[in-house]
């Protein structure tokens, strides 16, 4: 079983930044691809971004690129999303994501583990 804990949104101004980070506990953290993904009131889960297992690979949403880094600390079990010149459009709830097959995904639907959410909310 594997527990992932989110933590680190808050309310910011836009053009601020905030770390998120997601901890993870029970099975091993070092192969697994890990995703953020989020969801604004009233629409659709959407991702964000991703990292392979042994951190060498990253992709991210357009919207993100340039502006959100993905990163991961194997020896913490942590992965992190910073996100910098934010906008009132990044605001939702975000979502870190294990997925403990295969490689990185951009679907919401191969990822077998969630945690429980963290809000950003980015004022204009």
């Amino acid at each position: 079983q594997v527990q992932l804990v989110e933590s680190g949104g808050g309310l910011v101004q836009a053009g601020g930044s905030l770390r998120l980070s997601c901890a993870t506990s029970g099975r091993t953290f070092s192969s697994a691809a890990m995703g953020w993904f989020r969801q604004a009131p009233g629409k659709e889960r959407e991702f964000v971004c991703v990292i392979s297992g042994s951190g060498g690979s990253t992709y991210y949403v357009n919207s993100a690129k340039g502006r959100f880094t993905i990163s991961r600390d194997n020896a913490k079990n942590t992965v992190y999303l910073q996100m910098s010149s934010l906008k009132p459009e990044d605001t939702a709830v975000y979502y870190c994501a294990a997925r403990t097959w295969g490689t990185t995904s951009t679907r919401a639907s191969q990822y077998d583990y969630w945690g429980q959410g963290t809000q950003v909310t980015v004022s204009s």
